[in-house]
């Protein structure tokens, strides 16, 4: 069977970027077909080349592109794409990244600063771009920087499951939010889990990027099994001193749940020196094998992406899928 699901008036493509390919196979499997056939390569400059080898005229098309390293390379080709699909006068264009690039600057700390979040989104609609589509964005507030419909995808039940299923002793867990941004996100775990909620109290220093000093922990993790949640794990130093702390206050042991696994830098070791018992991530981006531990387990995000692109196929519901689980 192609890339193209046939209905009686409608046809869906699905195009994969050369970013995550397992990801993108993943899910056509879901869907039970078939990439779009796809030309891609680099010229000798870095310049980026994409030409589809069928017709997509007329169609929905969903364009899946992870926003990983080298990420300008895969956004560049990501928008790319959008453009041919446009050109090739696809009715609608649905762009899917699982992890939005340039998430975590979406407002001005300081002046003389870009907001290059909502530049990221105006980037795709010059494009062609009708809709986006992501799992777990950094703030809510990025849905507005896109001129369309964006669907808000949530990893949380697929982690909160596996947390359930593998730490049955519920009234011992507590849930921990790194920072008091994440607390909502927080609350919604211990409404799931029936647990209580730890915050732990820290601060940024505005010119180091990727480093937090943790301050305190304000709630009960005395003897207590320590999840901490975030949407995404970076070089993990943050993370590795808030369970160092948690434990500092009595903490039976610590695990960690987010949903992108960036793991830059100094990640692994990290996180293999340290006293976390595990690192629970979804594969929204490729995870090579010098970047994996022994600590860590990753779950398919791909049934979560694909049911989304038979609801907006079918101009079903999104928010459906997370009624009772959304954060």
């Amino acid at each position: 069977m192609t890339g193209i699901i046939q209905g009686s008036q409608k046809r869906l493509v699905l195009i994969g970027g050369r970013s995550h390919p397992e990801l993108a196979e993943h899910v056509a499997k879901e869907l039970g077909i078939e990439l779009v056939p796809t030309q891609a390569y680099d010229f000798a400059n870095g310049e980026i080349f994409v030409r589809f080898e069928e017709s997509v005229r007329g169609c929905d098309a969903f364009v899946l592109q992870s926003h990983t390293e080298p990420i300008n390379k895969w956004i560049m080709e990501q928008l790319l794409m959008v453009d041919a699909l446009k050109r090739a006068s696809a009715k609608r264009i649905t762009v899917i990244m699982p992890f939005y690039g340039y998430a975590r600057q979406d407002k001005k700390h300081r002046g003389r600063e870009p907001i290059s979040a909502r530049l990221l989104a105006d980037l795709f609609r010059t494009a062609g771009a009708d809709r986006l589509m992501a799992v777990d964005l950094h703030t809510a507030q990025i849905q507005g920087f896109f001129d369309g419909p964006v669907d808000h995808l949530f990893a949380l039940p697929l982690l909160v499951k596996y947390v359930a299923e593998n730490f049955p002793n519920r009234d011992e867990i507590t849930v921990v939010s790194p920072d008091a941004g994440r607390v909502r996100v927080a609350e919604r775990w211990t409404d799931l889990l029936g647990a209580p909620l730890a915050i732990i109290h820290k601060r940024r220093d505005p010119d180091v990027p990727n480093e937090a000093k943790v301050f305190e922990v304000v709630g009960e993790v005395e003897g207590r099994t320590c999840v901490v949640i975030d949407d995404m794990i970076d070089t993990g130093g943050t993370i590795v001193k808030a369970a160092d702390q948690l434990f500092d206050n009595g903490a039976k042991e610590v695990i960690v749940a987010a949903t992108h696994a960036i793991l830059s830098g100094p990640a692994r070791e990290r996180f293999e020196n340290s006293r976390v018992k595990e690192v629970i991530v979804t594969d929204t981006l490729p995870i090579p094998d010098e970047r994996r531990f022994g600590k860590l387990t990753v779950l398919p995000v791909a049934p979560l992406i694909a049911r989304a692109i038979q609801e907006v196929f079918v101009d079903g519901s999104v928010t459906s899928m997370f009624e009772g689980d959304r954060v």
